[in-house]
């Protein structure tokens, strides 16, 4: 597999360059990155050496497309870019791997547009993942707390703490609950949304998740932090886990109570998925309909926290 990452950079917060190392370490050949100016995509191409990946720098998507001549591209870049640069996949019949959100505010109706970009990638038989990578962590959130009972599910708790304050942290934020409750229950609708300010930064959002096991009332508390370890915890009716970066070798655990797990980094896990997926033919755990639901109940919450008379509650 021949690999391009576009926004492979360390800017902000940035995770192309942890993308690269694992798809290196599951024996891709990451072969290019792309960047905004020719210092960052020196820059990320510098970056990658340490994991022992020669990336030639581009600035110029197909100019990299022609020379380099990848089966699948990582989008990494801001997330108001990845439209346009999944379009010029799709219609290269590239494999492409995106990082969460998978389209934002796109032109036109949302749901039709992610419809239409999956259903092209279809047509040409190129696989399709978007990087939500805490749905990996579910098997050992089970195994801590115990099995989530779909049918007897009602309580839902998400706490994160973006880089970005204010209404970024909805984009940037949303999309890892949503997959949560899409892995544990399927497909659902979202209802009932709701917010609230607490401090001056600090924000909670409320909604239901309605799926075929029932409704499930979810509340997502948002707390921006600009420096790691960057707090996260979830769980559901009241068994909720906190993740723990050890600091000295960066290995991540659940916490439960007194008990404490390593566990896998879900981006390696969402990684393999990925390669596993295109090398058998088959769709990824977070694709084409996963993709389509967390985007379309994505725009969903952020129109009902920052619909008319409701923008200026986000600002700092």
């Amino acid at each position: 597999m021949r690999v391009s990452i576009i926004g492979a950079g360390r800017n902000r917060n940035g995770i192309g360059e942890y993308i690269g190392k694992y798809f290196h370490a599951h024996g891709a050949d990451v072969t290019s990155v792309l960047g905004t100016t020719e210092t960052t995509s020196q820059e990320a191409a510098v970056a990658l050496k340490r994991y022992g990946i020669e990336a030639a720098p581009y600035t110029q998507f197909q100019r990299m497309l022609e020379k380099e001549k990848p089966d699948t591209v990582v989008i990494a870049s801001p997330s108001r870019t990845h439209y346009d640069y999944l379009l010029k996949c799709v219609e290269a019949g590239v494999n492409i791997f995106c990082e969460k959100p998978f389209v934002w505010q796109p032109p036109g109706d949302v749901e039709k547009t992610v419809k239409d970009l999956l259903g092209e990638a279809r047509r040409k038989k190129a696989t399709v993942a978007m990087n939500s990578q805490w749905v990996f962590a579910l098997k050992t959130y089970e195994e801590m707390c115990g099995r989530i009972d779909s049918n007897r599910t009602n309580r839902f708790y998400v706490l994160m703490s973006p880089f970005a304050p204010g209404e970024e942290m909805i984009p940037e934020s949303v999309p890892h609950p949503l997959s949560l409750l899409y892995g544990s229950l399927g497909v659902g609708e979202v209802g009932e949304v709701g917010f609230e300010s607490h401090g001056e930064n600090e924000r909670v959002i409320t909604f239901t998740y309605g799926s075929g096991k029932g409704d499930c009332n979810v509340t997502l508390r948002l707390a921006p932090r600009k420096t790691q370890p960057r707090d996260f915890q979830f769980g559901f009716n009241d068994r909720v886990v906190s993740r723990r970066i050890d600091p000295g070798n960066y290995e991540i655990s659940f916490q439960h109570g007194a008990r404490q797990v390593k566990i896998v980094d879900p981006l390696d896990q969402s990684v393999g998925n990925f390669i596993g997926a295109v090398r058998d033919g088959v769709d990824p755990v977070v694709g084409a309909s996963h993709i389509l639901n967390n985007t379309v109940l994505l725009k969903k919450i952020y129109d009902g926290c920052v619909g008319i008379g409701k923008k200026d509650a986000w600002k700092n």
